[in-house]
């Protein structure tokens, strides 16, 4: 993964086929994210051909443009060789020599020829088939298998080098196949992993720009890349989809997973008629469309956007208030706490270098750390923001500005936070006494600071009494989120409150349908 990281500004400058739009290192690496963030959710002890399963699942799903899809092809290789290993090892593989890895590069070379239709000599499937062919040749020999994955990146190197003798596009600009360097990238970082040695390379730039010469004008080039996942779709299926896309568009791959999905990938200028494709053959799902930029600068380190906002919510309504107000959401499970995998591939999904992150008191502190300092090793720089509830975390996302250097943004979104003095409103469930004295079922109980202040006899007498003590030291608004379950009645009552009560404050109620608490309240 590092290696993705270190060189995927280098590798999106390389990129002119088949699309001149600087995305295959950035691709290349979002799609790798997303592999490992399906895999380290395996269970503890899980072998080799669980891991590999996980690693080619999440590829393909999380596939970006081309290079993901082969990239997911690749992997799907290893799944499928290590999983027919295993069968033969009685239900178990725990380690991969040469001879298997050799075996599962050249399934993988395979299935990325078979997903996109044929192989274009110069591109990273030529890359790839000579790396499985060294690779065969060193495990035949009986090499090891740190010597037969160093045997392939060296023989990926010479063919990647001579790409721009295969593919006229790369030679009229001077470079190597983008995606070739992406997958020597991730020879060399396995080479790293098992000798301890990462080979040397030469940084690969594009050659200065010869004179001009009075050419034919070249087409355009389509105007947007449509991707989505495909499923209820059979053999036949695919095959219709893959003539129609190739009569709209280029760049056509239909990459199988190994439970029975596809991914769909298409440059085209009507990504509607693709979209459609997938409708007349199976359910499409996650359907990307992007306007290609022929050639538009992206953040570094690889990401699709710079700053984004990732939210740890409950509740549909919550859900959907978040996203409105342009945060990424992760939705609380109901019945397990958030754990560091999930929130992991939370940050990975968002597609941003930077995230500011709104824990909104769903995630334990260890799995909040746990779950950030994993994604910072990947190279994603993520800044926590104290958000206790979903009010402060509303509050924060108010003052979040992607413009702004990231410590201002963060610091910013902090303060609103910490600025936003909560509480909540729960149901007593039996007879209790409290600091604001003896409660009974049904009670209504305002809470803040972790201890009950208002005993009310509904739900809507504790809100008043506890939006009269927080508006105590000053506020012009108040924030209500309204729970599942709870009478909208009780809005309306504490509309008409705070009217009557405070009436240079504004009072805004939103239903997000969360559990536990009847209402969260904030005021600022």
């Amino acid at each position: 993964m590092s290696e993705l990281i270190r060189h995927a500004d280098e590798i999106n400058r390389l990129n002119v086929f088949p699309v001149a739009d600087s995305d295959t290192g950035t691709n290349m690496l979002f799609t790798m994210r997303s592999a490992w963030a399906e895999a380290d959710g395996c269970a503890d002890g899980a072998d080799v051909a669980e891991l590999a399963a996980a690693l080619a699942e999440g590829a393909l799903h999380g596939a970006r443009g081309n290079s993901g899809v082969i990239l997911s092809q690749i992997l799907r290789g290893y799944a499928e060789v290590t999983a027919a290993a295993a069968t033969d090892r009685n239900g178990e593989l725990t380690r991969i020599d040469g001879a298997l890895f050799a075996e599962a590069l050249r399934h993988g070379a395979v299935l990325a020829v078979a997903a996109m239709g044929g192989a274009v000599p110069g591109t990273v499937v030529t890359v790839l088939q000579a790396a499985a062919g060294a690779a065969e040749h060193a495990a035949a020999d009986g090499a090891d298998i740190g010597t037969v994955v160093s045997t392939a990146a060296e023989a990926a190197v010479v063919a990647l080098e001579k790409t721009p003798e295969q593919l006229d596009v790369l030679a009229r600009a001077g470079v190597v196949d983008a995606g070739g360097r992406g997958f020597v990238a991730l020879l060399d970082a396995l080479t790293l992993t098992l000798t301890g040695q990462l080979p040397y390379r030469p940084e690969y730039r594009p050659a200065p720009p010869e004179p001009a010469v009075t050419t034919p004008a070249a087409p355009a080039p389509p105007q947007f890349e449509v991707m989505y996942l495909l499923s209820g779709c059979d053999a036949r299926g695919v095959e219709r989809l893959r003539r129609r896309l190739s009569e709209i568009g280029e760049s056509v791959a239909v990459a199988a997973s190994g439970s029975g999905g596809y991914s769909v990938h298409v440059h085209c200028d009507d990504a509607g008629g693709a979209v459609e494709a997938g409708l007349a053959c199976g359910v499409p799902s996650r359907i990307q469309i992007t306007a290609l930029s022929g050639g538009a600068a992206h953040p570094a380190a690889g990401w699709s956007r710079e700053r984004a906002a990732l939210a740890v919510v409950d509740g549909d309504g919550a859900a959907e208030l978040f996203a409105t107000e342009g945060a990424h959401v992760l939705r609380r499970d109901p019945d397990t706490p958030v754990t560091a995998q999930q929130l992991l591939r939370a940050l990975v999904d968002t597609g941003a270098g930077q995230v500011m992150v709104l824990p909104n008191g769903y995630v334990a502190a260890e799995e909040l750390v746990a779950g950030c300092t994993a994604a910072i090793s990947w190279g994603i720089d993520v800044v926590p923001v104290p958000a206790a509830s979903m009010v402060q975390g509303l509050a924060a996302l108010a003052v979040h500005d992607p413009g702004r250097h990231a410590v201002d943004d963060g610091y910013t979104m902090a303060g609103a936070a910490a600025d936003t003095r909560h509480g909540s409103v729960r149901v007593a469930t039996e007879q209790a006494l409290t600091w604001a004295g003896p409660c009974g079922p049904g009670d209504g109980l305002g809470i803040a600071g972790g201890e009950v202040l208002i005993v009310g006899r509904d739900i809507a007498s504790a809100a008043m009494g506890l939006i009269d003590l927080l508006l105590g030291g000053g506020g012009d608004l108040a924030t209500v989120l309204v729970g599942e379950g709870v009478d909208p009645a009780v809005a309306e009552r504490l509309r008409d409150h705070v009217h009557r009560n405070h009436p240079g404050t504004e009072l805004s109620v939103y239903h997000t349908g969360h559990r536990g608490d009847a209402l969260l309240i904030g005021v600022e």
